[in-house]
């Protein structure tokens, strides 16, 4: 039977292409149900009403694979854009945009991740959300300032094509998504890629987390009444920084995230009245500090505990020392003892 030459290797390249290949995929789909979605809703109309209602709402939710193809290159590198151009310039043909159309818009959402991915980059951003600079950067530089291009080019295309006459409005709401996706997307796939489960889990701590998760969304849904008290999810972002750090505020925010934004696109509690773009606004001001005082906090404990780890580690390892050293002297005094003893014996000889 004669051996086919270098099959190993091209299993490997098979095996190592998976996860562009999945990543494609889930851009893919995702990509398609979201746009279509935006497509099918009336915007135009929903904007004359004074808010967002569910064809904002969906043309917000359009904004998730941007921050799917961010994670895909801030998780494979500069390696993983062609897959997503070509999910990309997929999804925007089956939507039914025109091929022009859907070939410029694929070239934007391609450039919006990799934006984003150069200027986390050139910050120093690590994958661990383990310091300040980590969390400043994912959201001021990832999610506010990445997601400009995507933005931008989506209302001018779309006014281009004659898709919708509405263009600041319609990038509000773009920009609004897109940094929304991001701040939830990533935090929550940050915890999921190396998920750091203790073997023996307490069922205390479960309940707990379910207790902290259900209370972040009763204290949103608050906020979504008549008496505004928004700031109430401020506690429950701040218990979960200090009892679970990232796994903790990562699902917390995404609560607090997602009920304000159910509140702005029924027009309830603080975005009841007022003009559409301060409702936006004040949506997007909301996300962004809402995600920046939980990070900011989780990394402060985060700190704290690897450095409590650190000193706990360097006493450690300081009691062996001493102990080593002490039995080093115990073995020593003995043998200093005899030295001592010849040669005090050879002066009496001489």
């Amino acid at each position: 039977m004669m051996a086919v030459r270098g099959s190993p290797r091209r299993w490997v390249r098979s095996w190592r292409s998976w996860p562009y290949v999945t990543a494609a995929v889930v851009y893919l789909i995702v990509a398609t149900v979201t746009r279509q979605m935006a497509a099918a809703g009336q915007f135009d109309e929903a904007i004359g009403d004074g808010h967002i209602g569910l064809a904002g709402l969906a043309s917000i939710l359009a904004g998730v694979p941007t921050a799917i193809a961010l994670v895909c290159v801030l998780f494979m590198g500069l390696r993983g854009w062609p897959g997503i151009a070509v999910a990309a310039l997929a999804a925007n043909l089956l939507i039914g945009l025109p091929p022009l159309a859907a070939v410029a818009l694929a070239v934007a959402n391609v450039v919006t991740p990799l934006c984003g991915y150069l200027l986390m980059r050139r910050a120093g951003f690590r994958l661990g959300l383990a310091r300040f600079r980590d969390a400043i950067t994912l959201v001021f530089l990832g999610a506010f300032a990445g997601t400009l291009i995507e933005a931008v080019s989506v209302s001018f295309l779309f006014g281009s094509f004659g898709l919708s006459t509405h263009f600041w409005a319609l990038w509000l709401v773009a920009w609004t998504g897109d940094a929304m996706a991001v701040l939830v997307v990533v935090p929550l796939l940050l915890v999921v890629r190396r998920p750091r489960l203790p073997r023996h889990i307490d069922w205390r701590r479960w309940l707990e987390a379910g207790a902290l998760v259900g209370g972040t969304f009763l204290a949103a849904w608050a906020s979504s009444t008549s008496f505004k008290v928004l700031f109430l999810v401020f506690p429950f972002l701040i218990w979960a920084a200090l009892r679970f750090q990232l796994a903790g505020t990562a699902p917390c925010v995404t609560v607090a995230m997602t009920v304000a934004l159910v509140a702005e696109v029924n027009g309830a509690g603080l975005f009841a009245g007022g003009d559409l773009y301060t409702k936006l606004i004040t949506l997007q001001v909301f996300n962004g500090a809402t995600a920046l005082s939980a990070l900011l906090l989780s990394v402060t404990i985060s700190q704290r505990n690897n450095a409590q780890r650190e000193i706990e580690t360097a006493c450690s390892q300081l009691v062996d020392t001493i102990g080593h050293l002490d039995r080093v002297r115990d073995r020593a005094l003995p043998l200093g003892s005899h030295i001592a003893h010849r040669r005090s014996d050879a002066d009496e000889g001489t």
